[in-house]
């Protein structure tokens, strides 16, 4: 498509309703984007918070010397950017103590940023500062304009065990309802029109944003490490500006940065599709190991928007990537030698922005999925474990995938495919908002462009991608040979997307129940495991993912092993004799049953192989086996042996 990521025909549209299977199907309008209302919320009806929240937003909008924090290039070291609008140098000092005696002072870079609309020329300034100690508390305070800010709390975490907060596309002033008529703005009424509306819903997007950064927080009892953005922190783009001015994407950054917890918590961003044409991203990120690949070349300004970039925290690796520049190569590049500069990290996580294994309305598109198979096997030949996406606003979660390849005709484009897709997702006469959309084509009305459209989307299940895991239990796998891909949803409820209809093989579990989430991921030099929650009552979403790494790679699940008698010589009692695992086990557990399908089952766990299951009732008893093996504290089981009934006395 002419304009990258920028979809014609899914611009703020398509939460739809279901069409009956024998109605014909109408071009109707799709229904709009679903969006949290700030005010309708429950956070925001608790003691008045919206209404004193509006009172505070009429001082926040105009501030845009909003401080921002983010990791440094490792655990050592934080970064902060802020804008003055003098152009005297600017400092920022660090200490120990709250009332800022002895502290370290570091005098900023600056550079020129936005010019206000009343032409008052703002500057970026950024500091590193250096030598921070893990589980310390800093005081930190800035200059603007000769004028120190009051100082504010940072401490930092512990680096070997850790946790950190994972969002999806914030993207403050996406519920603005006249943002796809922008361009359109011809008029001074009009420009007025849209300023309001922008205004309201960076107010709205702003507070749902702070509040699901509360709840994070809380949920970590306080204890993490930074946040992890997989992009979109904004809406606004600067080709999509009424004026196509800097500054008219600033109110929405003031909304972005306005929690108090940003205070206290650095965001590692990533580059969206709505901040790629803005340098106000650069402006007002000061990420670490900042690269020359991955600069989005179709921006007018290619030193300003931002390329690839990594940093490290205990044993793990980060990288971000900015994919709105689509050379791969240069991806690759960035990666190969990243990871080779950095040997020692256990993890290796990638964050990037499209959703190339989501499960919404972005996920199946051409350009996506070209993307997934020029990526995915540089991710594979350079050991990435986890891969953190947004973009499609809709939670979802893969199997472990590996060896994806691509198999459709490479003539089937972004545009024959939208032309199905509006069919496909058409919400008929009377729209409303769903969470999944209809799927309107099927293989017996379709026409021929649908049946094409039908084996594209058969085409990139990949099912042959799923791997056979060595699972520790239900959630837990060992040394995984693949790659996780986790899709966040919308953390500020600015905008949600609809699952497609016809959930791909690859998908583990996925959830859209327009509410904004957020997941927690928590690191230990052997595991890595994530659980997602809703912000509105902080409930998961999904069962908690684990993968466990261990220098015993060797380890497997153990054999199974024989059941060889059943004996109940005592009333109430049953007596299980088995062989011996051939492979070295910690135990063995004997899961048993009066019901056949082993419904209300109960288990034993014994290390000899023969043990005496007392307090039993008289009458038919089911009774199986497996060995397992213990790992970093998990357990690895084998397969079950084969059903045994026994009659019990």
């Amino acid at each position: 498509m002419k304009n990258s990521w920028k979809k014609r025909i899914l611009a703020g549209s398509l939460a739809l309703a279901m069409i009956p299977t024998n109605s014909m199907i109408s071009f109707a309008k799709a229904a709009p984007d679903g969006k949290t209302v700030a005010s309708d919320t429950e956070a925001g009806k608790k003691d008045g918070a919206w209404d004193k929240w509006e009172e505070e937003w009429n001082i926040i909008k105009n501030d845009w010397t909003q401080i921002s924090l983010t990791p440094g290039k490792d655990e050592s070291q934080l970064n902060f950017a802020w804008y003055t609008m003098s152009d005297r140098s600017a400092n920022l000092q660090i200490s120990t103590s709250a009332d800022m005696k002895n502290a370290k002072e570091y005098v900023a870079k600056r550079e020129k940023a936005s010019v206000s609309k009343d032409g008052k020329q703002y500057y970026s300034n950024k500091v590193t500062a250096l030598n921070l100690k893990e589980n310390t508390t800093y005081y930190y305070r800035y200059e603007v304009d000769g004028v120190y800010t009051e100082p504010a709390a940072y401490t930092t975490k512990s680096t070997d065990k850790f946790s950190f907060i994972y969002v999806g596309d914030p993207q403050i002033g996406s519920s603005n309802e006249k943002k796809s008529s922008s361009k359109d703005v011809n008029t001074a009424n009009k420009l007025a029109e849209f300023l309001q509306a922008q205004d309201d819903a960076v107010r709205n997007d702003a507070f749902n944003w702070s509040d699901t950064l509360n709840k994070a927080v809380e949920k970590t009892n306080n204890q993490a490490s930074f946040i992890v953005s997989a992009g979109d922190q904004v809406q606004l783009t600067k080709g999509k500006s009424p004026q196509g001015k800097n500054f008219e994407s600033e109110i929405e950054y003031a909304g972005y940065l306005s929690p108090k917890v940003l205070k206290s918590l650095p965001v590692a961003p990533t580059v969206g599709n709505h901040d790629a044409d803005n340098a106000n991203y650069t402006y007002h990120f000061n990420v670490p190991n900042k690269s020359d690949y991955g600069v989005n070349k179709a921006t007018e300004d290619t030193t300003k928007v931002g390329g690839d970039y990594y940093f490290t925290y205990g044993s793990v690796l980060f990288m971000m990537l900015n994919t709105q520049n689509t050379n791969v190569a240069e991806h690759k590049n960035f990666i190969e030698e990243t990871v080779k500069a950095n040997k020692d990290c256990t993890w290796r996580i990638v964050t990037l922005h499209q959703d190339i294994y989501g499960s919404a309305e972005h996920s199946n598109e051409p350009e996506i999925t070209n993307l997934r198979y020029q990526i995915v096997p540089i991710l594979e030949d350079n050991d990435v474990d986890v891969v953190l996406t947004g973009h499609d606003h809709a939670y979802s979660r893969t199997q472990i995938l590996k060896g994806g390849v691509k198999t459709f005709d490479a003539s089937y484009d972004d545009d024959a495919f939208e032309e199905q897709l509006e069919i496909d997702m058409d919400a008929g006469e009377k729209p409303v908002t769903l969470t999944m959309a209809p799927g309107n084509i099927t293989t017996d009305k379709a026409t021929e462009d649908g049946l094409r459209y039908l084996e594209y989307l058969n085409q990139i299940m990949d099912a042959a991608a799923v791997q056979k895991v060595n699972k520790m239990n239900k959630n837990t796998v060992l040394n995984p040979d693949g790659i996780l891909y986790m899709t966040a949803s919308s953390s500020s409820g600015s905008k949600y997307y609809d699952l497609v209809p016809r959930q791909q093989t690859y998908i583990a579990n996925r959830w859209q129940e327009d509410v904004p989430t957020y997941s927690v991921i928590d690191i230990t030099p052997t595991s890595f495991t994530i659980n997602t929650y809703r912000s509105d009552n902080n409930k998961a979403i999904d069962e908690n993912f684990t993968i466990v790494k261990d220098d015993k790679t060797s380890i497997t699940a153990p054999k199974a092993v024989t059941i060889k008698s059943v004996k109940s010589s005592k009333k109430a009692t049953a007596t299980v004799s088995f062989t011996k695992s051939t492979d070295k086990v910690s135990g063995y557990q004997i899961t048993y049953s009066t019901n056949k399908n082993f419904k209300s089952s109960k288990n034993v766990v014994t290390t000899k192989t023969s043990y005496t299951i007392k307090s039993l009732s008289k009458g038919t008893l089911y009774i199986k086996v497996r060995p397992y093996t213990t790992v970093s504290g998990k357990n690895v089981y084998g397969k079950y042996s084969k059903v045994v009934k026994a009659s019990v006395e």
